[in-house]
């Protein structure tokens, strides 16, 4: 179902807005999604959203922000073992780190293909991601209507820049980030 996400919703092709404008995250549609190097099972995860503040100015990308707080103790993965040891102190330490942070630096680009780079904190070590973006009108709405968005945002991490380099041997070291985020102003 998210593989299809874009075929979904239609582009947004006008700007309409002139200031940021706050929207909020549907938490209930929205996933952050994750895939990692695993030689056996299912190698996808998710990760529930606790917190976000958005500010989205659709006419001046540059102007919007975007803040996230993910749940690391409410990480899910494909098989009950890789949950658990996700958890654990090898990689995510999430009994000492339980929120995982995402703070935008700089939005550039433009609605169906922007960059967001911002200071991603995981395990209380922080470092630069840069993440591709689009967004996307609501299917079932007007052209006109922008206040029901979708944002598909694409990336990925290297984990052991965050300290998460347990189970090297098992499991790689690219982190690839799918994340679908429902908004509405």
């Amino acid at each position: 179902m998210i593989h299809r996400i874009a075929l979904a919703f239609c582009l947004i092709t006008t700007q309409a807005t002139a200031a940021p404008e706050a929207y909020r995250l549907d938490t209930a549609r929205s996933t952050v999604g994750f895939t990692y190097d695993f030689p056996i099972g299912d190698n996808r995860g998710t990760m529930p959203i606790t917190a976000a503040d958005m500010r989205i100015d659709l006419g001046n990308l540059s102007a919007s922000r975007i803040d996230v707080t993910l749940n690391a103790t409410g990480v899910r993965a494909g098989f009950p073992f890789a949950a658990e040891a996700m958890k654990g102190s090898e990689l995510l330490d999430a009994a000492r780190h339980p929120a995982i942070t995402f703070r935008s630096t700089a939005i550039t680009g433009t609605l169906q293909e922007s960059r967001i780079t911002g200071l991603l904190t995981v395990r209380g070590v922080t470092h630069p991601v840069t993440l591709t973006a689009g967004l996307y009108r609501q299917a079932e709405t007007d052209p006109k209507d922008l206040s029901h968005l979708t944002i598909l945002l694409t990336g990925t991490l290297n984990r052991h820049s965050f300290g998460a380099s347990g189970y090297a041997t098992l499991v790689g070291p690219e982190i690839g980030l799918r994340i679908v985020a429902q908004v509405e102003r």
